[in-house]
């Protein structure tokens, strides 16, 4: 089965499946065990890392470049979706809530998103969904900021808005209105 050749410009902005979105910084050649291999430096602003990877293994690793507009929209609506219905152990969805977040997939963190979000103000979120859920957000977010030109926690929000997922609610606050002040009388 041919392959079609991955073509990538510096300064372009990359999907690396396990590390989210980046920007290809430049092409280098290294010489390892005495053979020339043309490298694709990305640079990871938000983890402040870099990675290297080669030309050849570029589509095998499952670097690709930002998904359309379009794509990322029908991404975002099928996370609108009802959460499909998982009959195994937390511990296997996990892994498979892994998987799919370390696919770099559009598509498939949007699953992840939809099983996982809160329905209710009130709802609450083990631990690890929540983690979860925060990193396939997160890497949604990256891509659909760097194609509508804003800012990661805003394209978090605006997805959250688009998605209708409700704000979480501060048991803590009290509103200034409620507040009474407690003033003590001197015992007669």
């Amino acid at each position: 089965m041919p392959s079609k050749k991955l073509d990538f410009k510096t300064g372009q902005y990359v999907v690396y499946p396990t590390q989210g979105v980046g920007r290809l910084a430049r092409t280098e050649e290294q010489v390892i065990a005495g053979q020339k291999i043309q490298m694709l430096v990305i640079d990871f602003e938000k983890s402040r890392m870099t990675l290297r990877v080669p030309l050849e293994r570029a589509e095998i690793s499952g670097l690709r470049p930002l998904t359309s507009a379009k794509k990322m929209d029908e991404a975002i609506a099928s996370a609108k979706g009802k959460a499909g219905a998982k009959r195994m152990i937390w511990a296997r969805r996990a892994a498979q809530y892994e998987e799919n977040i370390n696919s770099g997939d559009p598509m498939k963190l949007a699953e992840v998103v939809r099983d996982l979000q809160r329905r209710t103000a009130t709802d609450t979120m083990p631990f690890s969904a929540r983690r979860l859920y925060m990193r396939a957000l997160e890497r949604m977010a990256q891509e659909f900021a760097v194609l509508h030109k804003m800012e990661v926690e805003e394209a978090s929000e605006k997805i959250e808005d688009i998605l209708g997922i409700p704000k979480e609610i501060d048991l803590n606050a009290v509103e200034e209105d409620e507040e009474e002040e407690f003033v003590e009388t001197p015992e007669e």
